[in-house]
């Protein structure tokens, strides 16, 4: 298993699937879930429509998560994923955080994907402070690949230095 830490644009990855830290109505929203649905254009929104329709008609549950094609992205997929609202989540906040995490690599494990690139998710508009949202990011994904024996290269792409720095301290001292 490999992981990598970086600063990057997550819509301009070149991996199987990307994560969007999406927002439960599937219909964009802002920072990540905005550029994930403007790069990978109609083709996503209208797949998001689709899974409204049919699947989740009163939204995405925080926690859980669902997929579409990349559009126009040089990904192939998107998992869309809805994380807490913090500090509205109450005591399930750790736990509903990590089943994002955890419900995107059973996606992506599903999908056959050898790659997956995730941004920090509930830590923009949604509240959840970096440092915690990035202790419970690592553990999760860690234990994950490890409990199911997954060779998958995990790359947590950060939107800026700083957020990068935070998650480098966490995993550092997690070591």
């Amino acid at each position: 298993m490999k992981i990598n830490l970086r600063v990057a644009d997550i819509t301009q990855e070149n991996v199987w699937v990307i994560v969007n830290a999406a927002n439960s109505s599937l219909m964009g929203g802002g920072g990540v879930d905005a550029a994930i649905h403007e790069a990978g254009g109609p083709t996503i929104l209208e797949e998001c429509k689709k899974i409204r329709q049919y699947k989740y008609p009163d939204g995405l549950p925080t926690g859980k998560a669902v997929h579409t094609s990349g559009g126009n992205m040089p990904c192939k997929y998107v998992i869309h994923t809805v994380g807490p609202v913090y500090p509205n989540c109450g005591a399930g906040c750790e736990m509903e955080l990590a089943e994002c995490y955890e419900n995107a690599l059973n996606i992506a494990r599903e999908l056959e994907c050898d790659s997956i690139s995730f941004p920090a998710i509930s830590t923009g508009v949604f509240g959840y402070p970096k440092r915690k949202a990035a202790r419970i990011a690592y553990k999760t994904v860690m234990e994950y690949l490890i409990r199911h024996d997954v060779k998958m290269e995990v790359n947590f792409v950060f939107s800026s230095e700083e957020n990068l720095e935070i998650f480098e301290r966490v995993v550092k001292s997690a070591s």
